[in-house]
């Protein structure tokens, strides 16, 4: 739970598929995460601390209630997905899921609160870490095998377009904070160390599973988060906490270079996004905001607001601000971080036109008093 900046935290995997009589190909997509992807998954996890199931959450999406997305509206997969034509796939914990809702919308099984080490977020009580997506999806799997049979299911996953995204969690929320062993049994190397090798055999295991073609998206500058300013005594970003997103980043990326040598027919790829989103944040204005440093919803000049509640006050204009809360994006920074990424890594729309820039989908304003609906999860 957390403004895992850049889009560690999300995770698009875009699934070529055939349908279930064998026919034709379907792209849908699997997406693996934390807060900044989760649509709903926390929701059903009723001890979990890590939630997004009170208003705010959700105002600008749909009806307005919330969703269990960590926003006030899309995240960037949504953007990214709705302009490569690419179905919303649901949360893998929704009781509607089925064989057949997989096969055409995919599975989404992102967890706010998750990380790449089991260990991270232990102080929310209940998330899925990547190790228990991974299991999720193998039990995906095996619901697609007795739907379809092996052979069909083994092109289908095959054939898939796998991206990854974690790590912020692992920082934020384990390493940088004292109540974690992890904090005091590593230092900044070794920690990343060990992260490097938790998710080198994460990743072995998604090749073993059938991905080949596999994308994993590095960590923004997550020391400018508004927790992570309102904690340090100067209100400016934490450079040291950048830093270990820049460490990540650039071990991850010779970690997939390697296991993209070594791995059969496995084209693993670093998806860099620390400059987009740095870029942002520092140049608000450039983008059309006025503020970059502290939350839309919050508790007025309490802080740190660590969620946001029906008690919260809302700032006047949601698209003028970066943040909704104190860890994660606005629906307005997400939809112009997607359209950077589009760019920068040139996605096109699945018929191979190029994707169109996203477009705003609610309104911004805050609302007039209301009574708050109930809790949703």
């Amino acid at each position: 739970m957390k403004f895992e900046v850049a889009l560690a935290i999300w995770v698009v995997v875009a699934v070529l598929g055939v349908t279930i009589d064998g026919g034709e190909c379907k792209i849908v997509q699997f997406i693996f995460g934390d807060s900044l992807s989760d649509v709903g998954n926390n929701m059903y996890l009723s001890r979990s601390l890590a939630q997004a199931s009170l208003p705010w959450y959700g105002i600008d999406f749909g009806n307005g209630l919330p969703n269990g997305r960590f926003t006030n509206g899309r995240t960037v997969a949504d953007i990214i997905g709705d302009n490569t034509g690419l179905p919303r796939p649901p949360a893998f914990l929704s009781p509607s899921l089925t064989e057949d809702l997989i096969l055409e919308n995919g599975v989404n099984y992102a967890s706010g609160g998750g990380g790449i080490l089991n260990e991270t977020g232990g102080y929310f009580i209940q998330r899925l870490s990547l190790n228990k997506q991974i299991e999720l999806f193998q039990g995906t799997q095996q619901m697609i095998i007795s739907k379809i049979g092996k052979e069909k299911s083994a092109k289908f996953f095959e054939e898939s377009q796998y991206v990854v995204a974690l790590g912020s969690n692992d920082f934020i929320n384990n390493y940088l904070m004292p109540v974690y062993s992890d904090s005091w049994t590593y230092n900044d190397q070794s920690f990343i160390a060990y992260l490097m090798e938790t998710l080198e055999g994460q990743l072995r295991k998604l090749h073993s599973f059938g991905a080949r073609k596999l994308m994993v998206f590095g960590l923004g500058p997550m020391g400018c988060i508004p927790l992570q300013r309102v904690l340090s005594t100067t209100g400016k970003c934490q450079e040291k906490t950048n830093k270990l997103a820049i460490a990540f980043n650039k071990a991850s990326s010779k970690l997939l270079d390697n296991l993209s040598t070594k791995l059969v027919n496995a084209s693993f790829k670093f998806g860099e996004a620390y400059d987009v989103v740095n870029d942002v944040i520092s140049n608000p204005n450039k983008y059309g905001f006025d503020n970059a440093d502290s939350p839309c919803c919050s508790f007025g000049q309490i802080r740190p607001a660590l969620t946001c509640l029906p008690a919260s006050t809302l700032c006047e204009d949601r698209s003028k601000y970066v943040f909704w809360d104190e860890y994660h994006p606005s629906d307005s920074a997400n939809e112009l971080i997607a359209n950077e990424l589009i760019k920068k890594f040139g996605f096109t729309r699945v018929d191979g036109t190029n994707a169109p820039p996203a477009s705003a989908p609610s309104p911004v304003t805050a609302p007039s008093p209301v009574i708050a609906p109930s809790p949703v999860g």
